[in-house]
């Protein structure tokens, strides 16, 4: 328990008081006034309580001359933290960080719930425990705290209620904002870019992918470096000493821009061999197709079913980033290559973008796009758009390709699975189910043999 008093001149301790003191992190505050004559008046004093039905953070005790209080503050705080952390039990704690999620909204009639959803399991796929999700409704985003400074002040004394050590924005935060709130809160702040990025940096596992990745986190804390060390303070001044010496923080930025431009050498020299093995199967003659899809759609799953590969396949979101290829042979006895990609997320980081062009160009030489769509995702109509944008964005949106509706089976309407399929010209599968996909075999060959250039050799 931490404990302020202050000072007062015969006023009382009001809740704009007890908001404006919030951001310290207290957890028992006190107001003494003072008379004219200099001896003590009333002790106006509050304290914290266990998360509660009716959402309160204080409980304001009744003014007393201090001398009159009957009550022992050392078993009071005592019974207090014991409160607080009986409270605590009933919640997981097996993970390091536990987090608050928070998203500012312009439109009440948005659907903010799904967007939070998706940032809750990227939380979970980092090993952080979602405690709470926080949405504030304002015309725009507050330009430094972006929640606005009364809202944060909530905010964090939630966090005290509920033992959360961490803050999640659905949105990319300047570094100008992650230190105000920071400094605010004293709470670990993390944006929505910053934790795909983690999750990226887990999964990578060729060499190719942790180029991509190391790049893309590398541009995003460039211009977040703002410590400085007096140690490294500039050299001047002295016979011998005249000129600028280097700031720490100056050292590191030159150090991350020498990286960068290492890294990005090092993939333009693995774009190159990418390129060379590209024509190597354009020799061969063999049709390219390529999987695509938004994260955790089943992309994976469906490229393991149709070669009888052994790709890695997790629950969880963006559980394989590099790209896997195979033969794929088809009941004509005739073969083609599939190509499974990263898979796609909405309002994907600009750094990622810009990493993976290389991967992603991977579908410039594909001859049909396999769009793999999660159907029993309640959102998938949001997720298509997203995955169509990117595509358009790669200037590939115009090639030949068959949307694809995955996990069919677990929805228990098939009437109006045929009439999604009808509507969306879809082929309906379910990627476990081998025996679901001879619909799309048929679908990838009629479409090879029409359109394809080999198609008459």
């Amino acid at each position: 328990m931490r404990l302020i008093h202050t000072h007062l001149n015969s006023e009382e301790l009001s809740d704009e008081d007890l908001t404006d003191l919030s951001h310290l992190r207290l957890d028992l505050i006190g107001a003494l006034e003072v008379r004219e004559d200099g001896s003590p008046g009333l002790l106006h004093w509050a304290h914290l309580i266990p998360e509660n039905q009716a959402g309160d953070y204080w409980l304001i005790m009744n003014p007393a001359e201090p001398h009159r209080l009957q009550i022992n503050f050392l078993s009071f705080i005592q019974a207090l933290e014991d409160e607080f952390a009986k409270k605590q039990k009933s919640r997981k704690m097996e993970a390091t960080d536990k987090a608050i999620l928070l998203r500012v909204e312009k439109n009440p009639l948005s659907s903010m719930e799904t967007s939070l959803d998706e940032l809750a399991q990227l939380a979970r796929t980092c090993g952080v425990e979602v405690f709470d999700s926080i949405v504030q409704y304002r015309p725009q985003p507050d330009p430094k705290f972006m929640v606005g400074r009364g809202k944060l002040s909530a905010i964090d004394l939630r966090a005290t209620q509920i033992g959360a050590n961490m803050l999640i924005f659905d949105h990319e935060l300047t570094p100008a904002q992650v230190r105000s709130i920071n400094d605010f809160t004293g709470l670990k702040i993390i944006d929505r870019t910053q934790i795909i990025l983690d999750i990226f940096a887990r999964r990578a596992h060729s060499r190719e992918g942790k180029i991509q990745v190391e790049l893309a986190q590398l541009k995003y804390l460039l211009p977040r470096l703002t410590h400085l060390d007096t140690s490294f303070s500039r050299l001047a001044g002295g016979i011998g000493g005249t000129g600028p010496g280097e700031t720490k923080l100056e050292i590191d930025r030159r150090r991350i821009r020498e990286r960068i431009h290492r890294l990005e050498k090092d993939l333009k020299a693995i774009t190159k061999s990418r390129r060379q093995r590209r024509g190597k199967r354009e020799k061969s003659g063999l049709p390219i197709i390529s999987i695509v899809g938004y994260t955790n759609a089943g992309k994976s799953t469906l490229l393991n079913t149709l070669t009888k590969s052994s790709v890695l396949v997790e629950d969880k979101l963006f559980a394989t980033l590099d790209t896997k290829s195979a033969r794929l042979r088809f009941p004509q006895d005739t073969e083609a290559i599939i190509t499974d990609t990263v898979g796609f997320i909405r309002n994907l980081p600009d750094e990622l973008f810009t990493a993976f062009r290389a991967t992603l160009d991977e579908l410039l030489e594909a001859d049909i796009l396999l769009h793999v769509i999660d159907v029993s995702n309640s959102q998938f109509e949001d997720q298509i758009a997203a995955v169509e944008k990117i595509l358009e964005d790669l200037e590939i949106n115009d090639k030949p390709t068959i949307r694809v509706l995955n996990k069919s089976d677990c929805v228990t309407d098939k009437d109006l699975l045929q009439t999604l399929c009808r509507r969306l010209n879809a082929v309906a599968v379910s990627a476990l189910d081998k025996s679901t996909l001879f619909g799309l075999m048929e679908e990838i060959e009629s479409l090879l043999a029409g359109n394809h250039p080999f198609s008459d050799r």
